[in-house]
């Protein structure tokens, strides 16, 4: 049997290697921790349907790798793109310091209408903190993110952050500052979003005949 859903929303996670990338999808998608992650080389990918604002949505991730040399290939997945994790290690500094080339990769090559949220992770390891939560709220706010703080290893937050990231997309469908059907959006009807849409456009033509 087919899954039902309304709205497919194309996402990715982004960020230097190491930052637990791929640990945030693997808990995501299975509600564990992934204990013997390796340096991601080229995409992962993983995809779950989840209920947002009432609606149900399929969520297609693509986990990138963050070392130089796989930048080329990787920038290829971010055309159409609706949201998107940039993910930095709350215990690495220099993670932090590389947010802004991630950021700005995002903004040229996706969706011109991308939703970014920042994601500070492994906030488990909090004696080996390098980056306050303050400073990395404070880039959030200059740079029109969405941001919290999560462990993947605990699992704190991770569901938010995938979640709190696609009802900012689904609002903004919603109000219609978001085209469904504007190629490169990232977004796609689902089948069950697509039978209301014909059963609408039926019952329109319905009641012109009527008229």
């Amino acid at each position: 049997m087919s899954e039902s859903y309304d709205y497919l929303f194309k996402f990715l996670i982004i960020g230097q290697a190491g930052t637990g990338k791929s640990c945030l999808l693997h808990h995501f998608i299975e509600s564990k921790f992934k204990e013997d992650s390796s340096h991601t080389i080229g995409v992962e990918f993983g995809s779950r349907i989840v209920n947002v604002g009432g609606k149900s949505v399929k969520l297609q991730i693509w986990d990138t790798a963050g070392q130089e040399r796989f930048r080329s290939v990787t920038r290829s997945y971010y055309r159409g793109a609706a949201g998107a994790l940039l993910v930095y290690d709350s215990t690495s500094r220099e993670s932090f310091n590389t947010l802004s080339n991630w950021l700005n990769d995002a903004r040229k090559m996706a969706s011109p209408q991308i939703v970014i949220l920042l994601v500070g992770n492994k906030k488990d390891l909090e004696e080996a903190r390098q980056v306050t939560f303050l400073e990395a709220s404070t880039f959030a706010q200059e740079n029109d993110l969405i941001f919290l703080e999560t462990s993947a290893k605990t699992g704190d937050s991770v569901e938010e952050a995938f979640l709190k990231c696609s009802k900012t997309i689904l609002a903004k469908i919603e109000t219609g500052e978001l085209d469904v059907e504007r190629i490169g959006s990232g977004i796609q009807y689902g089948d069950a979003a697509a039978r209301t849409l014909q059963n609408n456009q039926r019952t329109s033509r319905q009641d012109c005949c009527r008229i």
